[in-house]
């Protein structure tokens, strides 16, 4: 690392593996710039290091055009050296039993591929220049619902987090000539508030024999940021305690 004091945005960082992404960077000294739909909750206990917080509802694609100027402001012409889209949305029934290809509302898959997907492409392409200036890396959270038809994550939240995947790795071929590198992590049963209580039933499946924690997911998020990882682009790292492997 050199003596320059390193720029995170990240998306979705009011609650679950956002928060937890804050706290690791922040341990680190890096300025931090968040964003999500609401205000930060106070148990969240910003420091000195989260600089900012930018309210904006990344689902609303009018919103990102604002978004990215006020993100312009804050930088002010300093480098851009990781953007981690974690922003993500999975619609539920009122009953909450998964929402299939035949059961769910189409206006609700457009909502889901905005947030998950479409934001994160807009993202990149909005800040490409600041994060080149920096030599940075963009940090995709996608899921393990992409790779496998999961028991409770929809299909439409499935089907977006596999398309992020392969976004991935076309941001990776791309952004390789902007000195930038594109990965992504890909959480498996991660103890949060977007976790189904039935959950716990998947466990036996998981190697680890264990569900995950947000800063499993934070600490894997940190590396692909940081000088460790300096010849890793375009891949995705399953953080599922092997839950993938079956």
């Amino acid at each position: 690392m050199s003596g320059e004091r390193r720029t995170l945005l990240l998306t979705g960082a009011s609650r679950g593996i956002g928060h937890a992404t804050v706290r690791r960077f922040s341990e680190s000294d890096w300025r931090i710039i968040t964003s999500s739909r609401d205000e930060v909750p106070p148990e969240c206990g910003r420091d000195q290091n989260w600089t900012h917080h930018v309210t904006a509802d990344l689902a609303d694609p009018s919103s990102i055009d604002g978004f990215l100027a006020r993100v312009a402001t804050l930088l002010d012409g300093a480098p851009l050296h990781a953007l981690v889209n974690n922003a993500g949305y999975s619609p539920k029934s009122p009953l909450r039993e998964r929402l299939g290809c035949l059961n769910s509302d189409l206006d609700a898959w457009h909502e889901v591929f905005q947030l998950n997907f479409f934001a994160p492409l807009m993202l990149a392409r909005g800040l490409a220049g600041a994060l080149s200036h920096g030599k940075g890396t963009i940090v995709n959270v996608t899921s393990i619902a992409g790779h496998l038809v999961h028991p409770f994550a929809g299909a439409a939240y499935s089907t977006s987090k596999a398309a992020l995947s392969s976004l991935t790795r076309e941001l990776a071929a791309e952004f390789a000539q902007l000195g930038v590198r594109v990965n992504a992590v890909a959480p498996g049963e991660i103890e949060t508030q977007m976790l189904s209580p039935e959950t716990e039933v998947l466990i036996p499946r998981i190697p680890l024999n264990r569900l995950g924690t947000p800063m499993d997911v934070a600490s894997t998020i940190f590396y692909l940021c940081s000088e460790a990882s300096s010849y890793v682009t375009g891949t995705e790292i399953f953080v599922t305690g092997g839950q993938h492997l079956y």
